[in-house]
């Protein structure tokens, strides 16, 4: 009786991993817009006076809310929320794998296309300074380039190193990220945006 339970449970839909109830969710829009008829890719500049990571470069998106549906309904709302667009301008046309950055922050893409001139005159300069493309060929021809940034875990004050073996002369792992960068023109694409646009590309270029 108590196997058939846990068999029911674990056939049961699950969170995609231990954790995600409870970690940050975000969902972001890949925009895909027409600039005299080629295809590129949308940016935005975060708005200098934002509290958070002022001038930054990155997709629209944040925070799923409690009102969305799903990380999908979030994307929509942000997109239309920072860029000024009606949602029925928004076309989904796909959603990348879930980028887990750590067992609480966990970011759903999603590729949509957007009217780019509506764009350009309707964006919300309280959170966005400014707006940029990048063409898709271009980002098929170049490269990014990485660097690694060691990350070393810092336990708190009063951590119970009595618990563990070795107490405090337990030897925490560092392990080392990797930060990618895309140098376009004047603007340089890097951190969370970087990784999930390279992702993106490479999905792209394995279709060709």
């Amino acid at each position: 009786m108590f196997i058939d339970k846990v068999k029911n449970q674990l056939i049961q839909n699950q969170p995609l991993f231990i954790g995600e109830e409870s970690a940050f969710r975000s969902a972001i829009l890949i925009p895909l817009v027409q600039v005299d008829g080629k295809w590129h890719i949308l940016f935005e500049v975060r708005s200098f006076t934002m509290r958070k990571q002022p001038g930054d470069i990155s997709f629209p998106g944040g925070r799923i809310d409690k009102e969305d549906l799903t990380p999908m309904d979030a994307a929509i709302r942000e997109t239309t929320e920072e860029l000024g667009v009606t949602p029925d301008t928004i076309k989904i046309i796909g959603q990348l794998s879930p980028y887990i950055a750590s067992s609480s922050f966990v970011i759903y893409p999603f590729v949509g296309t957007v009217d780019y001139n509506e764009i350009i005159h309707s964006y919300n300069k309280a959170e966005v300074e400014e707006v940029f493309t990048v063409p898709i060929e271009w980002l098929l021809e170049n490269e990014p380039y990485m660097h690694k940034v060691a990350v070393q875990p810092i336990p708190s004050e009063d951590f119970p190193f009595d618990k563990i073996m070795n107490g405090s002369n337990y030897q925490w792992r560092t392990r080392a990220m990797e930060e990618w960068f895309y140098d376009y023109g004047t603007y340089t694409i890097w951190g969370l945006t970087a990784r999930i646009l390279k992702y993106f590309i490479e999905k792209i270029k394995s279709a060709s």
